[in-house]
């Protein structure tokens, strides 16, 4: 008898109750304190359902609302052709955040719906759905697609022969070809010289992908390549072209329609700043309340007890003012014209304010998002953050999160070549490779920690300059097109680190900083693949052109070990997404996705989304990305 394990052919998970925060299921808006808000679930209509209930916390304490029959299908254009019921709840905002989770009396037993599922049992408040009071990033980012720029290593504006000339002390000029070092001191100062004209100069290279907004790693004086070590938050660097260079990066961005967002680090500056220089010459002077001092070696506290980075001390009401929330303060002054940035993403921002016993993160974070406001409503406030960042997105101040545990790690992992050797950040063991369960078990926890306000604006990524290129990660051509399948389809802002979409290549964060080939670029060389590029160009273009995918909800359909497909739904389109890294079995799902009897609209891939009189049937190739306009 044979011990192989017999593989079940997956089942398609359209059959349970769906609740989300998508204008399907929750009145659009950004709700007032002591508003009712009408929140809608679908049940499948022949699911046996006796009655229908959402449990609401107010002040900390549970209360059962009774929901209503109606209020979906037809009226939001989710299933009025009888294939499921509605049911329609009003939950009263009485919190700035106010948890809610569906209760369904069934004949087997009541079962709890929250963000991570349906659920036979009883479960925390851990992942029910939330409204929040807190507006939420600007309109402009649900249609945006980020493009990541680290200065030293896009483009020079007097070109590429040889090592730069004038550097710094500190820098190790190099030559524009030659690789970056993956690890060791020399990482951080080796100096290829790009520019912020450089960038101007590549603008239309953006334009021919599609992104739209571009961010810049820092642009201030350093002592490093990175520049997280900043010597002054008054200047540009020299290096990069000074102010001027900014000013001019801003209106060449601004004048095409895109956007450009900085990145400032409120958590530390680096040892050789104006301030920290003045605090270490007279410990009486007003810029010693910047910081922390220690009677140990070196007399101060480090970022992760580095002596080059003095972590700020914003138990000091002058922290406060200097950094995030005068009209004066770094925060403020560079998104005004000359310079004009739409935004900031805010390094280390799960530390800044923090250390033992202070916790000021969330102060922090109010306090600047009330300054950028003062300067324009429009601008976008976005936190680095490595793991579960959801405490600190329910709190009114970050409006969104580089999406690593949510998007870069679980889908990483699925992907992820097993023959690499890779590490995960900050795990010193070997990356392993997870089934598409797994997969969407993370991505469903992580989504379900905010409310959807905050989940819709996430900045989802599939590497940075901080982690290793997709391409070395994946392994294939093939692979990355899946991930990207993945990155352009699901809820949230994507963000492309400049140079993944040439298949570019670095084991680690430091050897993923490759210079951009631009001579390949321009001439067709074999650094730079035409083929990936052309799949980001397209896959940028049918987000573009589908409001579901932009905004829609999120309905998991198949969740299967090398494959899964979620459908994308507004109230006037349903688009059904199917990412599979292997051949799989296929599966079948109901005929009703096909609203009023309309044949399907191939928006991406190959394959053919088969109509029968039974179902619809979903091709099983793989690698493979298809997506599909049902209605």
């Amino acid at each position: 008898m044979s011990r192989e394990r017999t593989r079940q052919v997956p089942r398609h998970r359209l059959d349970r109750p769906h609740h989300d925060g998508s204008a399907l299921h929750v009145a659009p808006g950004t709700p007032a304190l002591g508003d009712a808000v009408p929140v809608r679930v679908r049940v499948p209509a022949d699911r046996p359902v006796d009655s229908v209930w959402v449990r609401v916390l107010a002040d900390g304490e549970p209360g059962m609302v009774p929901a209503r029959a109606g209020g979906g299908g037809g009226d939001g254009g989710g299933g009025g052709d009888g294939d499921e019921r509605w049911f329609t709840a009003d939950v009263t905002v009485h919190n700035p955040v106010t948890g809610y989770r569906w209760l369904l009396d069934e004949p087997g037993g009541a079962r709890w719906l929250n963000g991570t599922g349906l659920h036979a049992r009883d479960v925390t408040d851990a992942a029910d759905f939330r409204l929040s009071v807190h507006p939420p990033a600007p309109s402009w980012t649900s249609s945006a697609v980020v493009y990541q720029v680290f200065p030293d290593r896009f483009a020079r504006a007097d070109g590429y022969d040889g090592p730069p000339a004038g550097g710094p002390a500190w820098a190790e000029p190099m030559a524009w070809d030659v690789p970056p070092a993956a690890t060791g001191r020399s990482t951080g100062r080796q100096l290829y010289g790009g520019d912020l004209r450089g960038i101007a100069q590549r603008l239309d290279h953006l334009q021919r992908l599609g992104v739209d907004t571009v961010y810049l790693t820092p642009v201030f004086p350093a002592r490093s390549v990175h520049r997280y070590d900043a010597t002054s938050f008054d200047h540009v660097d020299p290096l990069l072209g000074g102010d001027q260079a900014l000013a001019d990066l801003s209106r060449a961005v601004h004048e095409r329609g895109m956007r450009l967002v900085g990145d400032l680090t409120t958590n530390h500056t680096g040892a050789g700043h104006d301030w920290f220089e003045a605090a270490r010459q007279d410990r009486s002077a007003p810029e010693a309340s910047l910081y922390y001092w220690t009677d140990t070696e070196p007399g101060y506290v480090g970022w992760l007890g580095h002596p080059s980075l003095p972590k700020l001390n914003y138990g000091a009401d002058s922290t406060f003012e200097r950094m995030v929330s005068s009209p004066g303060s770094v925060t403020a002054r560079w998104l005004r014209e000359p310079y004009a940035l739409d935004g900031w993403r805010v390094d280390v921002a799960n530390m800044t304010g923090r250390h033992g016993s202070d916790d000021l993160t969330h102060r922090v974070a109010r306090e600047m998002r009330a300054t950028m406001s003062a300067v324009s409503p429009e601008t976008v406030l976005v936190a680095e953050h490595f793991h579960d960042a959801g405490e600190d997105l329910r709190a009114g101040g970050w409006q969104a999160a580089m999406n690593y545990a949510g998007f870069a790690t679980p889908v990483g992992g699925w992907l992820v070549d097993p023959s690499s050797g890779l590490t995960m950040p900050g795990i010193p063991v070997p990356r392993p490779r997870r089934r598409g369960r797994a997969m969407v078990a993370t991505m469903r926890e992580v989504l379900a920690a905010v409310p959807w306000s905050v989940a819709a604006h996430q900045w989802n990524l599939l590497g940075s300059h901080d982690t290793p290129r997709i391409r070395t990660l994946a392994g294939s051509a093939a692979a990355v097109e899946v991930a990207a399948g993945l990155l352009f389809t699901y809820p949230g802002t994507p963000m492309v680190f400049a140079g993944d979409e040439g298949g570019l290549t670095g084991s680690t964060g430091e050897g993923a900083r490759v210079p951009m080939p631009w001579a390949d670029i321009d001439g067709g060389g074999s650094r730079w693949d035409r083929g990936t590029f052309d799949v980001y160009r397209r896959l940028i273009e049918v987000r573009r052109g589908s409001r579901a995918l932009r905004e829609g909800g999120l309905r998991w359909a198949v969740v299967d070990d090398d494959a899964v497909a979620f459908l994308r739904e507004t109230p006037d389109e349903r688009v059904l997404v199917l990412v599979a890294r292997d051949r799989w079995s296929g599966v079948r799902l109901p005929r009703t996705l096909l609203a009023g009897g309309s044949a399907p609209e191939r928006l991406y891939g190959d394959g053919e989304l088969e109509v029968r009189r039974d179902g619809l049937v979903l091709p099983g190739d793989g690698p493979a990305v298809h997506v599909w306009r049902l209605s």
